[in-house]
């Protein structure tokens, strides 16, 4: 499979090359307003849905939505011209001026089951072991800028600890991570990278104290 990583530009302003999912990092739609949306007056959610129907492939773009008062970090899923909803981040950190979401972020498109990670979420492993467990074939990851150094070391762990490759856009760079624990970025505006999605399973036992040798079957 084929993934488009786009770092900057307005989408429905942008040809990609063919591929299979494109990732639209934040400020390609810039912050998005719920009831503006509802109302009309604006169709960002729309462009993503539509640009995923003109170049046929799955599409998730990053963004800051703005619903009463309260600001979250967001990415908007769409498949081939249909919306299929908006994921927030989960974790707000030393009171940032930020609302958290409920819920992981995992959506198929185009034949894949992609999980989500926004923002803080990279910097709680519990998010990829879930994803991980659900079935995800391809994590994304989105960060509005690339403060450090971690969070390319944390998509590396990740990747090679619990068998799924990531893809991260973060800033002005993009990311991609395979289950080996090899790295690839680049700094162009529009990245390809081509992944080749494998559920390969280790049978890993353990000893555990405390459960009764006898187990009642009742049933």
């Amino acid at each position: 499979m084929v993934f488009c990583v786009v770092c900057g530009g307005d989408p429905r302003e942008l040809e990609i090359p063919e591929c299979d999912v494109a990732l639209f990092g934040f400020g390609c739609l810039g912050d998005v307003d719920f009831e503006s949306e509802l109302k009309g007056e604006s169709e960002k959610f729309g462009d993503v849905a539509r640009f995923s129907k003109k170049f046929n492939c799955g599409a998730l773009a990053a963004c800051n939505t703005l619903s009463r008062g309260m600001v979250r970090k967001s990415v908007a899923a769409a498949d081939r011209g249909k919306l299929l909803g908006i994921s927030d981040m989960n974790h707000v950190l030393d009171g940032e001026n930020f609302k958290s979401g409920v819920g992981l972020g995992f959506y198929k498109a185009n034949g894949c089951a992609l999980g989500l990670c926004v923002e803080n979420d990279l910097l709680f492993p519990d998010t990829f072991k879930a994803l991980t467990l659900c079935g995800c074939n391809v994590a994304c990851v989105f960060l509005e800028e690339l403060k450090d150094n971690v969070p390319p070391l944390l998509i590396r762990a990740y990747a090679y600890l619990f068998g799924v490759p990531v893809i991260m856009c973060a800033g002005k760079c993009a990311y991609f991570a395979d289950v080996s624990g090899a790295i690839a970025s680049s700094s162009q505006k529009v990245t390809t990278f081509e992944i080749s999605p494998q559920n390969k399973y280790h049978l890993v036992t353990t000893r555990t104290r405390g459960i009764s040798a006898a187990v009642r079957q009742d049933y």
